[in-house]
């Protein structure tokens, strides 16, 4: 390490703008220099927290939202010391609990970055990087925009979610036509749809939700249909007072099979008592990570093929504002979700797209015409290697590898990413949900929150270890 080691954090959203924070707070200046590399004009937002939609919500109620951990109620301070909330009162249910705006987030946390910023404790660089390479000193080149170029002695990986992977035929078929938005995250995706459109929503979770407020909110009055292959939507929150219910990690599951045995036993245990569901999930969240490792390998990628569906519709719940957009467009008919598979799509010059859709357990097929298309089926993590150039090169030199339920990139215990020998790396983390195949979950906030924590515990650590040295 050089006389000053230099920390370089890849990605500036929340993970990255995270583990700066808390690994600043861990150690003295001196220690180290911390520079994260972020092309946005303010750290925290990232792809999550960076809309300008006022109709996406934060789908977690504000007094669980919080960059400190051991102070929940933070983000919720912020929301009316800083006025954001009486900018916003369609914010607050009649229950009294906070749903704010997507962006109100990303701005807490710049707003708590900002004086390390300005102090020179963090540096922002405004720039992408184009490559990565292992410096031999053991660190790392990091290859910038322009010709500009960093030295690191210590990578952190804080990337964004890969965009979503479309079903084949239809990106195939729809690729470049106007109708079509194949990544609903894109700012502006959705202005080229017109108010009577009739749109097909490819997916059914969180961000399908996300579309159909935004598309209400521009005045959309056509027809919405939603399908997924099992055609689940999340679902809502349950605001009665109620203690997480149920045991789901001791004794540890080896199994899907018997997880999914438990959970069902829960649940109608929880049914007898006068219980929701929602607090026999709460537990198994609160649980998830030690029912993960438990797993072996095969077993995780079970529960990710055949039970993951289910748990994103239960486990991520929607604000209470976007369902009731919603329940009032399923009221009026203007909303349908449907379980099918998409097996044909054609379109022609004149306008319009049909699409042969294929009903959940059932062989025959039937057609239905749209004007648009928008894709929501989620970040393709699958892909994560191939999504980037500089995370292209790094697989290509073995310095990283899929991790083998292919949900991201695979790391040891410590969030250190493993070489294609199967040697953890001193020197490269991986922060946030694509270290998730490892540490199970890994992608509501507070989640998030902790593992950024245990990142920078795990660097601050590693700092001090070396000062520690060179005093002997």
């Amino acid at each position: 390490m050089s006389a000053r080691p230099v920390v370089a954090i890849i990605g500036g959203g929340f993970s990255g703008a995270a583990c700066a924070y808390h690994l600043i707070r861990r150690m003295p200046a001196a220690h180290a220099r911390v520079v994260v590399l972020e092309p946005r004009p303010l750290l925290g937002g990232g792809l999550a927290y960076d809309s300008d939609e006022r109709a996406h919500r934060i789908n977690v109620p504000a007094a669980r939202m919080t960059l400190l951990p051991e102070d929940g109620e933070h983000f919720q301070r912020w929301l009316v010391e800083s006025g954001t909330l009486a900018d916003d009162p369609e914010a607050v249910t009649p229950e009294g609990h906070v749903f704010a705006r997507r962006s109100a987030f990303g701005r807490y946390v710049s707003e708590n970055l900002d004086p390390f910023v300005a102090s020179g404790l963090i540096e922002h660089r405004r720039s992408c990087v184009r490559a990565v390479t292992r410096a031999p000193t053991g660190g790392w080149h990091v290859e910038l925009d322009g010709v500009s170029a960093l030295d690191a002695d210590i990578l952190v990986l804080a990337t964004t979610h890969p965009s979503p992977q479309p079903p084949e035929a239809l990106h195939r078929a729809l690729s470049g036509y106007p109708g079509y938005v194949p990544d609903a995250t894109v700012p502006g995706a959705l202005s080229g749809i017109s108010r009577d459109d009739r749109v097909l929503v490819v997916g059914t979770g969180l961000t399908a939700a996300d579309v159909i407020a935004t598309l209400d909110a521009l005045g959309h009055r056509g027809k919405i249909t939603a399908v997924s292959r099992r055609g689940l939507r999340s679902r809502g929150h349950d605001f009665s007072a109620y203690e997480p219910f149920g045991e789901f990690a001791d004794p540890p599951s080896r199994s899907a099979r018997d997880l999914l045995r438990r959970i069902r036993h829960g649940l109608s245990q929880a049914k007898a008592l006068g219980l929701g569901w929602h607090a026999v999930f709460d537990r198994l969240r609160a649980q998830g990570r030690d029912i993960w490792r438990a797993l072996p390998v095969a077993e995780r990628r079970r529960v990710v093929r055949f039970l993951r569906p289910y748990w994103d519709v239960h486990r991520f719940r929607i604000a209470p504002q976007v369902e009731a957009v919603i329940e009032r467009r399923l009221s009026a008919g203007t909303l349908v979700f449907r379980p099918a598979a998409i097996t044909g799509v054609t379109c022609s010059a004149a306008g319009g797209i049909a699409v042969r859709l294929r009903p959940r357990r059932r062989r025959e097929t039937y057609l239905e015409h749209f004007d648009s298309v928008v894709v929501t089926t989620g970040p393709g993590h699958a892909s994560v290697l191939s999504s980037q150039a500089f995370l292209s090169g790094l697989a290509g030199s073995g310095d990283l590898q899929p991790d083998a339920v292919g949900l991201g990139i695979l790391v040891d215990e410590q969030s250190r990413a493993i070489n294609r020998t199967g040697k953890a790396s001193e020197t490269l983390y991986v922060a946030g949900p694509l270290a998730r195949g490892t540490f199970g979950e890994l992608m509501g906030l507070p989640q998030v929150t902790d593992h950024a924590v245990f990142v920078a515990e795990n660097i601050a650590i590693q700092l001090r270890a070396r000062i520690d040295q060179e005093s002997i």
